[in-house]
């Protein structure tokens, strides 16, 4: 698809109604189904991803597709150093992606979302052990098909982190649009060592996070989560004098 072709010829009304359910319909899915995903699948997705917006056309991303063994390998890696209070002591995060401080509304945000999952899923306030059970499945993709890496150059600054962003959102909704689903991943990002290590990634790359990709498991209990979004009045100002 060439950037400046029309507009498919469906109705405007109808094609509005797609994209935007594509946006508003992705969640973070935390059960996938073992159906393979072809590899012309993936590219397209890459390749419609491939235009999003970046400052001055910089395109920051740099992206490592994991599937069959590369990716068993990577989840083996990283759960062995997951598992180790040892080596998992000696880890240490690439950039820091939360704040150092929670404040509200954010931690209220962030309490609320992983209690409803640990509600769904039964386990209880206090139970380590599922709880790092379940953590631990990140590191598998939640048993997605597809496993995604996402580095970018060290030289660029936060503005190229906007940029990534942006890049993330159409591969997430992309692949929507294809009835894939997604689950981005900053579990990963504390083993950037590990996984530079695993996939030959060049010390001049730094890991911004992981992402699984597949077809979602419906009958998993996880997979029935819809979090809450703050209203447009919530977050908007309208200046109009």
């Amino acid at each position: 698809m060439k950037r400046l072709t029309p507009s498919p010829a469906i109705e405007s009304k109808l094609l509005s109604d797609a994209v935007d359910w594509a946006i508003v319909s992705r969640r973070s899915i935390r059960a996938f189904l073992p159906t393979p995903v072809p590899r012309e699948e993936i590219e397209a997705i890459l390749e419609v991803a491939r235009h999003a917006a970046s400052g001055t056309n910089t395109q920051p991303w740099q992206v490592h597709v994991l599937t069959g063994a590369a990716k068993e390998r990577v989840s083996a890696a990283v759960l062995q150093a997951y598992d180790d209070p040892a080596q998992h002591a000696e880890l240490e995060e690439p950039y820091a992606y939360y704040p150092r401080e929670w404040v509200s509304p954010y931690v209220d945000r962030r309490r609320k979302v992983g209690w409803d999952l640990y509600g769904l899923l039964g386990i209880a306030k206090g139970d380590k052990a599922r709880m790092h059970e379940q953590h631990g499945r990140n590191y598998r993709f939640f048993d997605a098909p597809v496993g995604l890496m996402f580095t970018v150059d060290r030289v660029m600054e936060q503005g190229s982190f906007i940029d990534y962003g942006m890049f993330l959102q159409s591969v997430m909704v992309a692949a929507r649009g294809r009835g894939l689903d997604t689950c981005p991943q900053a579990a990963f990002t504390l083993f950037h060592r590990v996984i530079a290590r695993e996939l030959g990634i060049p010390d001049d790359q730094l890991l911004v996070c992981g992402m699984s990709l597949g077809y979602a498991d419906a009958d998993r209990v996880e997979n029935t989560l819809v979090t809450e979004r703050e209203p447009v009045g919530g977050f908007t100002r309208f200046h109009e004098e």
